[in-house]
């Protein structure tokens, strides 16, 4: 490893997938991962932009389809649906999955708990 690249900081774990998403939310349309390259910052490696999507495709956090001889990529989900990605990404790195929704649970504004106990509550009606 050079000296440079080894000054140079790593990402959060993560944050570049967080940045490849809102960049395809940008685009408001299917686009190229040369698109999305272009778009997060020059210094990034085309391959690099693709290992991502790939990432984010086995996760179905996007979608891809052909368009010649190339594929164009959009986000499988809305800003909430992403939000909900993130939220179980979290939620399966942790060991004591009880511990943790009870500690968010307890947290929680007293709006937002009854809004949840609603959610859970017409789920259990949908089973």
């Amino acid at each position: 490893m050079t000296e440079p690249e080894a000054r140079r900081p790593r990402r959060a774990q993560g944050a570049l997938e967080t940045r490849v998403l809102a960049a395809l939310h940008e685009a408001g349309r299917p686009v190229t991962a040369g698109w999305v390259q272009e778009r997060l910052a020059a210094d990034l490696a085309y391959t690099t932009v693709m290992t991502v999507l790939v990432r984010l495709l086995a996760k179905n956090a996007v979608t891809r389809r052909r368009e010649g001889r190339s594929f164009v990529w959009l986000p499988a989900a809305d800003e909430a649906g992403l939000a909900a990605l993130k939220m179980r990404k979290v939620l399966d790195g942790e060991q004591d999955r009880r511990a943790v929704l009870a500690s968010f649970i307890t947290a929680l504004p007293e709006g937002d708990e009854r809004l949840l106990r609603e959610l859970l509550d017409q789920a259990d009606d949908e089973d």
